[in-house]
């Protein structure tokens, strides 16, 4: 009798010791996959908000493209080109000042593309890359607290799909502007 509960003690204490560890390594494995799906520990807060400038220039734009106005979105991108322009990378860190880079590069790259065309359908098409590559920059580093609504319509860009930013949960589909304002769906909350 005595054997078994020596036996039942060392048993339970080694299951106390795992399920600790377990815990441990759980706590541990939130906190690494949290890491990966934000950097916004790693951005300043003065970067977040310069980030947060590009996004409420990129409004106007999202408007420019409801209303379906190839001439006003050409005039409204060099109002994002300036608050891209005003972002200081210096203010990141390793990965996160790469990621940077790289988002940047495409939302410029996509910018440019706007400018160029006067075809609306062209510059839906460039608006949907810069759209993505901002988004992916907002959920990495945030922009301080703000709300932002990421949206997508999958009919558009000829049912390929697109998604864009707003401000609100009110879905205004920049890809058809009045012929189909309502079509699309709140996808995440950032």
């Amino acid at each position: 009798m005595k054997k078994q509960i020596t036996i039942l003690s060392i048993s339970l204490s080694l299951l106390a010791v795992g399920v600790n560890a377990q815990h441990h390594e759980g706590h541990k494995e939130q906190k690494m996959e949290h890491a990966k799906k934000t950097k916004t520990g790693q951005a300043d807060p003065a970067f977040q908000q310069q980030l947060e400038k590009v996004y409420q220039a990129s409004l106007d734009l999202n408007d420019a493209f409801v209303a379906s106005d190839a001439q006003k979105v050409k005039s409204t991108v060099p109002k994002v080109e300036q608050a891209v322009a005003k972002v200081d990378m210096k203010l990141l860190k390793d990965q996160a000042h790469k990621d940077w880079m790289n988002y940047s590069k495409e939302i410029n790259s996509s910018l440019a593309k706007i400018k160029k065309t006067g075809s609306i359908d062209e510059q839906r098409r460039a608006f949907s890359t810069f759209n993505y590559a901002l988004y992916k920059s907002i959920k990495d580093f945030g922009i301080g607290g703000e709300t932002v609504y990421y949206q997508h319509c999958p009919m558009a860009l000829n049912n390929t799909g697109a998604s864009w930013l707003s401000d609100s949960k009110e879905i205004r589909n920049p890809y058809f502007g009045d012929m189909m304002l309502k079509c699309g769906s709140v996808k995440e909350t950032l």
